[in-house]
């Protein structure tokens, strides 16, 4: 990700001394640290939400125990990333796109969170509909998960890459992913109304099919931390061509 390094006074005309140099360099590894940290944890929340989705449409119970298990990691990095963010901020007190990029990070990783949780509330409903018979309308799932996991991946691209065109074009694939969640929901409700026989898989998974468009609203979230630590522009009141504009 571009960022803006952090100058000195004399950094322009003169030589750098040596302690200076000696904290920029170890700056520069905990900003790295930290980013390193926050990448990883996409990375298992990812994991986390494949094996979920992946235990329900395969009725796999290894894989939803593993979403569920897995969870805690993705738990134990966040508080790294809050704590690591933390001793950045007192220890160099950076400035401008430094201090930009920290904020996000801490931001991001709430989010990523919350994904990891999502999956976690995925692979526990899952486990309970893998007790009742298979029900077709379990396919509905897919295409949604598809559209959700594409979302996060590209907001952590967006993230990582410092790419505000592609965190600007999450915006109009959260609307298609909100379309998808409506319809979804009611053909769920129709399968409801003509078989209450498998009442608690339908009720579990539109719960599943809410989980998947939260994931898509935290990549939106996501996508606007990116843009902001390379920007400096809040977007989330701005319009679509607003936004747009900053590209």
């Amino acid at each position: 990700m571009g960022r803006e390094t952090v100058v000195f006074p004399s950094a322009m005309t003169d030589p750098i001394p040596a302690s200076t140099s000696h904290t920029l360099a170890t700056f520069d590894t905990a900003l790295k640290g930290l980013r390193r940290h926050v990448i990883t944890m996409a990375s298992l929340a990812a994991e986390n939400l494949a094996h979920a989705i992946q235990g329900l449409t395969a009725r796999n119970l290894d894989l939803c125990n593993e979403a569920i298990a897995a969870d805690e990691e993705v738990n134990t990095l966040e508080r790294t990333i809050d704590r690591e963010g933390m001793e950045i901020l007192m220890r160099y007190n950076p400035v401008a796109g430094d201090l930009r990029e920290v904020i996000s990070s801490m931001k991001v990783a709430g989010d990523l969170e919350r994904v990891s949780d999502m999956a976690e509330s995925i692979a526990r409903r899952s486990r309970k509909i893998l007790k009742y018979p298979e029900v077709p309308e379990a396919l509905i799932i897919e295409p949604i998960y598809d559209m959700a996991a594409t979302m996060f991946q590209e907001s952590i691209r967006a993230f990582s890459e410092g790419d505000v065109a592609i965190g600007i074009g999450l915006l109009e694939k959260d609307e298609a992913l909100d379309d998808a969640h409506d319809k979804a929901i009611k053909e769920l409700r129709k399968s409801i109304e003509r078989d209450t026989t498998n009442l608690k898989s339908y009720l579990h998974l539109i719960f599943i099919v809410r989980c998947l468009e939260r994931v898509g609203d935290h990549s939106v979230n996501i996508a606007e931390d990116a843009i902001f630590a390379k920007k400096a522009t809040d977007i989330r009141h701005l319009s679509r061509e607003e936004a747009a504009s900053l590209i």
